[in-house]
C-alpha cells in the first residue's frame, strides 16, 4: 500500500513532459523586452531623424529666403508642417534661437528649454531674429509620449512631469542680407 504513492512520485520526476513551458516561462519575458525596447528605440530614432529633417528643410528655406525673417510662430509652424510625426506638434514644440559670434565663439547654454504640459505655464524661450549676416543658432526640442513608457528602453528615458520625453536638434545657419 505505501509503496504505491512513491511508484507515482518517482514516476512524475522521471516525466519530462512540460520542460518546454518551464524554459518558455523564463525566457518568453526576456525577449518581450528586448522586443518592445527595440520597437521604441527605432520608434525614437524615426522621430529624431524626422525633427532633424524638419529642422534642416525650414533652416534651408529661411537661409535662402532673402528678405524674409520669420517669427517664432512661423517658424514653428513650418517646422511642424515638416515634421509630420508629432501630435499637437505646435505645443509639443519649443524653439530658441540665439545669435553667436563667429569671431568669438562662446557656445550656448547645454541646457535646453522644453515645454512641459504638466505645468499651467510655459518657459519663456530665448528668440532673437538676428541682422543681416549674423550666425544664428536654432534649437528645436520635441517632447512625445513614449510607446512603451514603462518597459525597457522606455523605463530608462528621462521623462518630465507630464511623462514625456525630449528630442533635441540643433542647426546654425547666416541671416543673409536683404
Amino acid at each position: 500500500m505505501s509503496r504505491r504513492p512513491l511508484f507515482r512520485s518517482g514516476r512524475l520526476a522521471r516525466d519530462e513532459r512540460g520542460h518546454a513551458t518551464v524554459e518558455f516561462v523564463i525566457i518568453f519575458p526576456i525577449f518581450l523586452v528586448i522586443m518592445l525596447s527595440a520597437i521604441e528605440l527605432g520608434l525614437m530614432t524615426m522621430r529624431y531623424s524626422l525633427l532633424e529633417r524638419a529642422l534642416d528643410l525650414t533652416v534651408r528655406e529661411v537661409r535662402l529666403s532673402t528678405g524674409f525673417s520669420p517669427d517664432h510662430d512661423e517658424l514653428k509652424q513650418m517646422i511642424c508642417d515638416e515634421f509630420g510625426m508629432l501630435p499637437n506638434c505646435f505645443d509639443r514644440l519649443a524653439l530658441e534661437m540665439i545669435q553667436v559670434s563667429p569671431r568669438a565663439y562662446v557656445e550656448p547654454s547645454s541646457e535646453v528649454t522644453c515645454n512641459d504640459l504638466s505645468l499651467e505655464s510655459q518657459p519663456v524661450t530665448t528668440f532673437t531674429p538676428g541682422m543681416d549676416n549674423d550666425l544664428m543658432l536654432l534649437r528645436a526640442c520635441a517632447k512625445f509620449t513614449p510607446l512603451f513608457p514603462n518597459t525597457g528602453f522606455g523605463l530608462e528615458l528621462a521623462k518630465d512631469g507630464s511623462g514625456d520625453v525630449a528630442l533635441v536638434s540643433m542647426s546654425a545657419f547666416v541671416q543673409e542680407p536683404r
